[in-house]
């Protein structure tokens, strides 16, 4: 397997089963530098057996992984290069958050003062340099997610995953952690990768994405690829640009009988599971910046006026990632 010096981590077709059920069913994917990549699927799609092999926890029944040069066939080797927050982290609450990471640090060869130096250094990386000699028991959760973001950092890894980060958070807490993220992929030039079930948080952090359904990758690329699919375009991305309108749920066969007939729609869809949201595809637009972009977009909200159908909300673009993934993973559970 052949590694570009871009490519932090390659995976090929890996493969695991518990007894006759499989688990995940040829995994294949490569994440770059400074990226960050959203890993998405239902419960049951296969995510957690694939963050355990990728972290060496479990081993493939087949198929194979490099992390930063080294082969999954040296798994001690690999961990030193990685940093993993898992979604339920314990801490010890009766020892400072310094103390934590010099501990953390010392397990990774350092001596006490280095490992003291790099877990202050890393205490400010998470904006938590002025609770260093706090008692973890004191933090909050964002806290205690911060701290266990800093823990993940301590060996400088190549490879960072994170699994239900923003959990519990406040809207604050959510924002300040993902623009966290963020600096850690791009400052250090590292490969994230985020497990989260919240998708417009994916859609708002992430480069790219992978959707698994019971085993198998169902979507893969950048985010705005995978929001570009449809199941009403089947194999292919939608062509053109639209809006998103929301209307009463009794109003959405009315609502698109009228917008159907609105000159340069060319279609109009429901996405499951999003009550009374309606996707509207343009024909034949590449700017969505246009002046003739924003007169479609008066032409349709006039027709539903003109109709009498009220408007709840208004969104541009051709559907976010929630209304596709929930398209690709129907019927998953």
């Amino acid at each position: 397997m052949k590694e570009t010096r871009s490519q932090l981590l390659l995976a090929k077709d890996l493969r695991k089963s518990y007894g006759e059920r499989p688990a995940l069913r040829g995994l294949s994917f490569s994440l770059k530098a400074g990226r960050i990549l959203g890993f998405l699927g239902p419960n049951g799609a296969g995510k957690t057996t694939a963050i355990r092999i990728l972290t060496t926890i479990l081993e493939p029944d087949s198929g194979s992984f490099v992390v930063a040069g080294v082969s999954s066939k040296y798994p001690e080797k690999i961990r030193a290069k990685i940093g993993v927050l898992p979604e339920s982290l314990g801490f010890p609450k009766n020892i400072t958050a310094i103390e934590y990471l010099i501990y953390f640090g010392q397990l990774y060869r350092k001596s006490a003062s280095d490992a003291r130096k790099h877990g202050l250094a890393l205490l400010a990386e998470v904006g938590l340099e002025q609770r260093a000699k706090s008692l973890i028991g004191s933090f909050s959760r964002g806290m205690r997610q911060r701290l266990g973001i800093a823990r993940a950092l301590v060996n400088d890894p190549k490879v960072v995953f994170l699994d239900e980060p923003t959990l519990g958070l406040d809207p604050r807490g959510q924002k300040e952690l993902l623009e966290l993220i963020t600096r850690i992929a791009r400052g250090r030039n590292a490969g994230v990768i985020l497990c989260s079930h919240d998708l417009p948080e994916v859609e708002s952090i992430c480069d790219d994405v992978i959707i698994l359904k019971l085993g198998r990758v169902i979507a893969k690329g950048t985010v705005a690829e995978v929001i570009g699919r449809s199941s009403s375009h089947k194999g292919g991305y939608i062509q053109g640009n639209g809006i998103r309108i929301q209307v009463l749920p009794s109003s959405v066969n009315q609502a698109r009988k009228v917008l159907v007939k609105v000159p340069s729609v060319l279609k109009v869809t429901q996405p499951s599971g999003n009550s009374g949201w309606l996707t509207v595809e343009f024909a034949n637009l590449t700017n969505r910046k246009s002046k003739e972009y924003s007169y479609l977009n008066n032409k349709v909200l006039y027709a539903l006026i003109r109709a009498e159908i009220p408007i709840m909300s208004l969104e541009g673009g051709r559907g976010r990632l929630q209304d596709v993934f929930l398209e690709l993973t129907e019927g998953a559970n």
